[in-house]
């Protein structure tokens, strides 16, 4: 295996967390899945955003800190490689969306420093849904607490994501595929074609695109 540390993105409802399963089992690698349901911030946010937004968004990058760090530095001698279902990043574009300005610019201060401390992916691997096919798979897996996310919230996280990566196109091996004509979750064959496209190509540090 090419890589040590694959991570695998997308906004929500993108597959994310479906393709990182199968990946790891298919190639005996460490799966790292975020986890967020025990998050006591969670229940409170939804009753009043404003006042539990920061730190909410604090708590959840405490959180993924402190689990990539672990699991990432903790190596298994017995799998192939790592893979993840997020990034520690996903903290910074999605508190962009949830807090105030003044709020924010602390947040990222915070953020920086801790961000230059983890390891870097070897690839990193988004997937392109637009908003209506990522609604549609929001509603098919049914969580009561997603059924009210907004398109117009999914648009600007989409955006949050391609301008992390525009960003950072110097450092980081970034593979966009565009998966609106396939289903990699139900269809086999689909699932078989994404996974050659991410470990059978090479690509070059920056952003690479691929439309299936």
């Amino acid at each position: 295996m090419e890589y040590n540390f694959v991570v695998i993105e997308g906004n929500i409802g993108a597959g994310k967390t479906s393709l990182a399963k199968n990946i790891a089992k298919d190639f005996n690698a460490k799966f790292i899945p975020e986890d967020f349901a025990e998050n006591p911030f969670l229940p409170k946010f939804y009753k009043n955003p404003e006042k539990y937004s920061f730190p909410l968004e604090l708590s959840f990058l405490a959180d993924r800190y402190q689990q990539l760090n672990n699991e990432i530095r903790d190596r298994d001698l017995f799998k192939s490689f790592i893979v993840s279902d997020y990034y520690f990043t996903k903290s910074l574009i999605f508190a962009q969306n949830t807090l105030s300005d003044d709020e924010f610019q602390l947040y990222r201060r915070i953020f920086n420093i801790i961000y230059s401390s983890l390891p870097k992916p070897d690839l990193y691997v988004y997937l392109y849904l637009d908003v209506n096919n990522l609604k549609k798979n929001i509603n098919r897996r049914g969580r009561l607490y997603e059924k009210d996310i907004k398109s117009e919230y999914l648009d600007n996280i989409q955006k949050g994501y391609f301008e992390y990566m525009r960003l950072h196109d110097n450092e980081i091996k970034f593979l966009v595929i565009d998966t609106n004509k396939i289903d990699f979750v139900r269809n086999q064959a689909d699932y078989e074609r994404i996974k050659g496209i991410i470990f059978e190509k090479k690509y070059e540090i920056g952003i690479n695109r691929v439309i299936m």
